[in-house]
């Protein structure tokens, strides 16, 4: 166990959790991988070994997705009644929040967020998400159609639609929202009757491994989740190529999304994905100056810029453009960087080694090229995955950082003169997640909104979410939406029957 927890008084299950090596689920047993091999996971803060977690492979995944298999065809889960179904995922929800300090603290550990933004958020976001598809479970239904078929005259039918679950789902969840992004893929496959094999993120696995617990405890039929920790190359690639899986969901980069879509054509399997995003925040010369100016922070710093959503383009009007800059740059340099799980922290470590190189390495592009660093700009210290809170100016449309996606906490500032040249500048990027527009005129922001190609605009507010709001990209952002209605439609198979009255 790093330093990092000993510093702080865990919680005796959370102490013991990670003291053990971590097996992963299958059926309803916890076990090793076929090969036997275990994986290290690290604490950001420090870089020192958190915890050890069992490797899973293409065989452990064929062992896991014919456990689902068996589970959809033929065990309990399919002749459960909707209602059941909802119970089930409601016990869940109030398990879950029941042990939310414990689910805190090991967040917080193990992806580095401050313990105060994953009690306060992470977990009860996750919760809410369980009650509000709980309450779906039962609401999911067809329609009747009235139909008229001319070379039948005098005929009459009865026709309908049914939506049935799609079957066997691999989910694949990313490492900066771990426990959240678990819960937003389960939520609507197990709502609408799907069987489920959870690939967490290789970096952040400790949350859904416990969250497989209280699976068990609220009393899932086995195979209904099962729970394999691996590598994307191997265990992910495994379950993304999968011929018995009929649906694969991606969280994470575009790049790989790509791949996902490469393996899941061999089955031409169904598939959802949640991408990158390079997110424009723009601020009108009419916008309450210092409320736009603590929500650009926000929409950067919030988990340390680990958000697909996150506000990394900020474009602030010339008339206000010093004042948004300046504000924005005090409100980083006093921003509190420190392990997650001390109390003062306001925002805490990169998630890996890997990312911190990442993240230095677009900051070092982006000063080669021109552009100023008048916060941040730099690592924080020589321990632990720690970067500055960054704002970089001087930036040209063309440059590396305003184009791809750092995933940390940098944000590109540009200034701007009217509305109509801002529009093309903000839609000038291959993602298309989210946006934010700040101003005091509702009726220009909602024409603004409507000409941004992107799958949720914030309109002064920013980093909003909610179980029944949809969320997803245009473009090169993915395709399919979680949350929301929308997300258990893309779980569902519509089936139409005909009967000759």
């Amino acid at each position: 166990m790093s330093s990092t927890s000993t510093a702080f008084q865990l919680h005796s299950s959370v102490t013991s959790f990670v003291s053990t090596t971590r097996k992963m689920l299958i059926g309803k047993d916890w076990v090793e991988s076929v090969s036997g091999k275990s994986f290290p996971v690290y604490d950001p803060a420090t870089g020192e070994l958190l915890a050890t977690v069992t490797e899973g492979d293409k065989e452990d995944i064929n062992r896991a997705v014919k456990a689902a298999r068996e589970a959809f065809d033929s065990g309990p889960w399919s002749k459960m009644t909707a209602s059941e179904r909802g119970r089930l995922i409601w016990r869940l929800a109030d398990l879950l929040e029941k042990h939310t300090e414990e689910f805190a603290q090991l967040e917080s550990l193990d992806n580095g967020k401050p313990l105060a933004v994953a009690r306060a958020a992470d977990v009860p976001l996750a919760v809410d998400l369980f009650r509000y598809m709980a309450g779906w479970a039962t609401k999911i239904e067809g329609t009747t159609i009235p139909i008229s078929v001319p070379y039948t005259p005098g005929a009459e039918y009865l026709a309908y639609t049914k939506r049935e679950p799609v079957g066997v789902v691999g989910q694949i969840i990313p490492w900066n929202f771990p426990l959240l992004m678990a819960v937003w893929k389960l939520g609507p496959a197990l709502a609408t009757g799907c069987t489920v094999v959870l690939k967490p993120a290789e970096q952040t696995p400790l949350t859904a491994l416990l969250l497989g617990e209280l699976i068990l405890e609220a009393g899932f039929p086995a195979g209904v989740v099962n729970i394999v920790p691996g590598y994307g190359e191997t265990a992910g690639a495994a379950l993304a190529a999968h011929p018995d899986v009929d649906k694969v969901a991606f969280t994470g980069s575009t790049e790989v999304g790509k791949l996902i879509v490469q393996a899941a054509a061999g089955n031409l399997k169904k598939v959802t994905l949640e991408l990158g995003g390079k997110s424009p925040n723009i601020v009108l010369n009419d916008a309450d100056v210092e409320l736009a100016i603590q929500g650009a922070a926000n929409a950067i710093f919030f988990n340390h810029g680990q958000c697909c959503a996150a506000g990394s383009r900020l474009y602030a009007h010339q008339n206000v453009y010093d004042k948004v800059v300046e504000g924005v740059a005090t409100i980083a340099d006093k921003i509190r960087v420190g392990a997650g799980l001390d109390p003062s922290t306001e925002m805490g470590p990169l998630v890996s080694e890997e990312q911190l190189r990442r993240v230095c390495g677009y900051i070092e592009s982006g000063k080669g090229d021109g552009a100023k660093a008048v916060a941040g700009g730099e690592r924080l210290g020589d321990k632990g995955y720690f970067v500055k809170p960054t704002i970089l100016t001087d930036v040209k449309q063309n440059m590396k950082v305003v184009q791809e996606e750092i995933f940390g906490p940098v944000v590109t500032a540009m200034p701007f003169k009217d509305v109509e040249e801002i529009i093309p500048v903000a839609n000038d990027t291959v993602y298309g997640l989210a946006a934010g527009i700040w101003t005091s005129d509702l009726s220009k922001a909602h024409k603004i909104a409507s000409h941004l190609r992107a799958g949720t605009v914030w309109i002064n507010c920013y980093n909003i979410f909610d179980a029944a709001l949809p969320f997803g990209g245009y473009k090169q952002s993915g395709w399919g939406r979680e949350m929301g209605r929308d997300a258990l439609d893309l779980y569902t198979e519509v089936k139409s029957v005909c009967i000759r009255l």
